[in-house]
């Protein structure tokens, strides 16, 4: 898709609705250079809910969530964040809204788990506001609340993979900020750690009021895991699947163009998938 004029037109206004409260995409469109990789999404993020993007490779879903994160600028449309077009906001403001956790973060040599946390409070230092006794009991709680504050004093580059993931989602949860977004926070971890980690997103969302915005690549983990599942096919939203809402084999098929068979899970009532391949002949 080739981005051109015409797409300036669909900038929307850039009004406040005091009213409006969490995020909210208004006929929003991006992507890189000249190339328009999602186009024309409408979508409200429910408040204290996760959120899952899924979809095929080069569906849009992380070009999207790096839009709403504000680390892409829109080619069309608007992110709103509590009524304000959050392009337009001061980036500390957003950053005491929003915490990001990228795919695969880097992390500083050396750092320890505690020093790590403590950078989700960042965005609340200054000039004039040093370190304090609530910078402290944040980072007290996010380490808590994630299950590292037994290593808190090691090395995060001496922990596994599942282990490093828990902090840096505790960095963000650190920042105490009401919404965080999530790209592929599953990836290279093996089953065991993809449960812990959505466990805990899980944990965020019902018990303590966080809104959940993420990307998953796991069809079967989106599907049992996601308050919202908001499919993505060649830069559009072409399904959503709520609650209540059934996930069919069609969808599926639409989403990624392949057959699949679906069973529902006795424990939770929802559905999984697996892929489905017609019986081949034998020779005689």
């Amino acid at each position: 898709m080739a981005w051109n004029a015409a797409a300036q037109e669909r900038v929307m206004p850039q009004r406040v609705k005091p009213a409006e409260q969490g995020l909210v995409l208004e006929a929003l469109s991006a992507g890189y250079g000249q190339t328009l990789i999602v186009d024309d999404i409408n979508l409200t993020i429910p408040t204290g809910k996760m959120t899952v993007l899924a979809g095929a490779n080069g569906s849009g879903k992380s070009t999207l969530l790096s839009t709403i994160a504000r680390m892409l600028k829109p080619l069309g449309g608007c992110v709103r964040l509590d009524g304000q077009a959050i392009h337009q906001m001061p980036t500390k403001a957003v950053s005491r809204q929003l915490g990001i956790l990228p795919q695969s973060p880097l992390t500083p040599e050396g750092l320890t788990v505690f020093e790590l946390v403590s950078r989700g409070r960042y965005p609340w230092q200054g000039l004039m506001r040093q370190w304090s006794e609530a910078d402290e009991q944040a980072v007290e709680e996010a380490l808590r609340l994630t299950g590292t504050a037994e290593f808190a004093h090691l090395p995060v580059d001496s922990l596994s993979g599942g282990q490093r993931q828990r902090c840096w989602i505790a960095m963000a949860l650190a920042q105490q900020t009401a919404t965080i977004l999530l790209d592929e926070p599953t990836t290279w971890l093996d089953l065991r750690y993809q449960v812990d980690i959505l466990e805990l997103l899980q944990t965020l969302t019902r018990e303590h009021g966080r809104t959940v915005v993420t990307v998953l690549h796991d069809l079967n983990f989106a599907v049992n895991y996601a308050d919202l599942l908001v499919f993505l096919k060649q830069g559009r939203i072409v399904g959503t699947i709520r609650d209540n809402d059934v996930c069919s084999p069609a969808l599926i098929k639409r989403v990624f163009d392949v057959d699949v068979q679906m069973s529902i899970n006795p424990q939770t009532g929802k559905p999984f998938f697996m892929p489905f391949r017609a019986r081949q002949a034998v020779d005689a």
